[in-house]
């Protein structure tokens, strides 16, 4: 095993224990208290530590030990590893928080906080390759057998159902909805991080001063302007036509720039999902 093999193996470990701890936590001390569940495997088991008072992290183990042994052979030794380690750690941590008294018992304040824990902790242990069991097992094993499934279909439809099985046992439909909430902020935080709050915006800029535009960007700005040959099909004129990324600070600037230079300019403004070069993200 290389040095870089074996940093990277200590790495992803420590990043699938502090990931499973964040949802851990978000579980332990926000949803099961209050009922909830974040769907998949954590939401039969919140049903069983109700029903039959069996602790969670325990449950959580029973339940993934035969997706483990039938996984075993399919989803590659690293994973397979990982996702063991994922697993007992989030069950161990659950317990453990389950024993202390809960950090709010308001469905409302419980569903946002334990959601957005949740989708931390599960973002960080996707960043590292890795997975806590449950969903996710199942997710590889499918695609395993069926590379060209639509997997997320499948198990938003398996969420759904266990959801609808958590508000069958309560017998309280704010249950099904508080939980909703919960998923939803899940899901946005596993986007946040993944992608980025960013403020980075694209302008289109069209017009006959595109000269001086781009050299006042370039100067006064200190941004890159692009410039592409199109047509402007309502003259039939071909047109340069400028492309700059901004961030939220240089928009106002580019567009008084723009403005100032030529007031009849055509402006567009996009969202910049994510920009990767100099002055912005190198990564």
């Amino acid at each position: 095993m290389s040095k870089y093999t074996a940093k990277r193996i200590v790495i992803e470990s420590i990043g699938t224990i502090i990931g499973a701890m964040f949802i851990a936590f978000g579980v332990a001390s926000f949803l099961l208290p209050s009922q909830l569940s974040s769907g998949g495997v954590s939401g039969i088991a919140t049903i069983t530590y109700y029903l039959l008072n069996i602790p969670m992290g325990m449950m959580i183990i029973i339940i993934n030990l035969p997706l483990f042994i039938f996984a075993g052979y399919k989803i590659g030794k690293e994973f397979f590893l990982k996702s063991i380690l994922g697993t007992v750690s989030l069950s161990i941590f659950i317990d453990i928080l389950d024993k202390y008294p809960p950090v709010t018992t308001d469905r409302f304040l419980a569903s946002i906080y334990g959601g957005a824990i949740i989708g931390v902790g599960t973002a960080i242990i996707l960043k590292v390759g890795s997975s806590t069991g449950g969903t996710d097992l199942v997710a590889n094993l499918i695609k395993n057998y069926n590379p060209y499934i639509s997997i997320s279909k499948y198990l938003t439809i398996i969420d759904i159902v266990i959801i609808l099985l958590n508000v069958i046992f309560f017998k309280h439909i704010e249950v099904g909805l508080y939980s909703a909430i919960a998923i939803y902020l899940y899901g946005k935080m596993i986007d946040i991080i993944f992608e980025g709050v960013y403020y980075t915006k694209l302008l289109i800029i069209i017009s006959d001063k595109n000269e001086e535009i781009s050299e006042a960007i370039k100067n006064e700005v200190k941004r890159g302007v692009t410039g592409l040959y199109g047509k402007g099909m309502y003259h039939n004129k071909d047109k340069l036509i400028l492309i700059c990324a901004a961030s939220r600070g240089d928009l106002y600037k580019i567009k008084e720039l723009a403005r100032r230079i030529d007031k009849k300019s055509f402006i567009v403004v996009a969202n910049a999902t994510e920009v990767l070069g100099k002055g912005f993200k190198e990564r």
